[in-house]
């Protein structure tokens, strides 16, 4: 196992927004690091600073307050084209590029090396090669960026961010738009690379639940906690996830490490046996307000591999039980 290296740290950062007449503050004292071989998430809520955050550590925005190191260097003495060596940037916007082959997309990663006219030597094309190999995608190559799905997309553009060669990507909501199981596979591509790559990925996303858990770290932020950073595990644990995320109708599960819907219960049954069978009949029983706590009642449902029953009598599905339930509680 590789030792991880600090490889970004800010001190007393303040991020937001200033004119000649207004200064606007959406951020304030930040003091953190960022890591290689780690896969770090920015979480929170709409309106607490993610996106300006992350423009000012990619140098999108200057920052009001307070330093940027990156590679042991301040972020403003790099020059632009120095900085495209160190910091990829994958952008949440829908690519609109039309008549650009996914090969000459993932190409465009060289341009900090290529210059002005974009001449790629055997060195360059072998490093888009094995970006696109990476992310595996070559089943892609020769198709036009146009033609591609919201997550064929997304995976060129991090290929891309990796023929630039640069020790950190940064990437804006890369699972915006996607379905779950792509979102899945995004995310683990991003832990993966980290690791075997020696990457620092730093990302900001609203998939809470998959971020608590695929993210090495997490920086959670919003306007009255300001930033707090950890393992996933050890927020959990000092009870952070509640302060930053627990809202009416939705609690933190210590247990499990994610949080769960609180349904209101307003009736109650006997519920016995155990397994998946009987945990999905619980599951749909509390979504229907109906708890299975009940200890006496003269109802009893059974329910494991076997099938599922109720006072004695079979049910195909949790479906038809479902409509049994409601004709017995509403006789009650």
């Amino acid at each position: 196992m590789m030792r991880r290296n600090e490889t970004i740290r800010v001190v007393g950062l303040d991020t937001g927004y200033s004119d000649r007449k207004h200064t606007t503050v959406i951020t304030h004292d930040i003091n953190a690091s960022l890591y290689s071989r780690e896969l770090t998430c920015l979480l929170g809520p709409n309106g607490a600073g993610k996106s300006t955050l992350l423009k000012t550590l990619t140098a999108f925005l200057p920052p009001l307050k307070g330093d940027i190191m990156i590679e042991g260097r301040l972020l403003n003495v790099y020059s632009d084209s120095d900085l495209a060596k160190v910091i990829g940037v994958v952008l949440t916007e829908r690519l609109n590029i039309n008549n650009m082959s996914v090969d000459e997309l993932v190409g465009m990663g060289r341009s900090p090396y290529t210059g002005f006219w974009g001449h790629m030597s055997a060195y360059d094309r072998h490093i888009v090669d094995e970006s696109i190999s990476l992310v595996g995608i070559d089943g892609l190559r020769g198709r036009m960026v146009q033609t591609l799905s919201d997550g064929e997309r997304q995976k060129v553009m991090i290929a891309k961010a990796l023929a630039q060669e640069t020790p950190e990507i940064f990437l804006d909501e890369p699972t915006a738009f996607l379905d779950y199981p792509s979102k899945v596979e995004i995310m683990q591509l991003l832990q993966r690379l980290s690791r075997e790559r020696d990457k620092t990925v730093f990302l900001s996303t609203h998939d809470l639940e998959l971020a608590l858990q695929i993210a090495d770290k997490v920086w959670l932020l919003d306007k009255p906690h300001g930033v707090t950073i950890g393992t996933p595990e050890d927020l959990a644990l000092k009870g952070e996830m509640t302060k930053y995320f627990q809202r009416d109708g939705a609690t933190f599960d210590i247990e499990s490490g994610l949080f769960k819907i609180d349904h209101k219960l307003t009736d109650s049954i006997t519920l016995e046996g155990k397994g998946p069978v009987a945990n999905m009949v619980r599951k749909a029983l509390a979504r229907h307000g109906v708890s299975t706590d009940a200890k006496d009642n003269n109802n009893r449902i059974y329910a494991d591999e076997s099938g599922i029953s109720l006072n004695g009598d079979s049910y195909p599905d949790i479906d038809s039980l479902l409509d049994a339930v409601d004709s017995i509680l509403d006789r009650i």
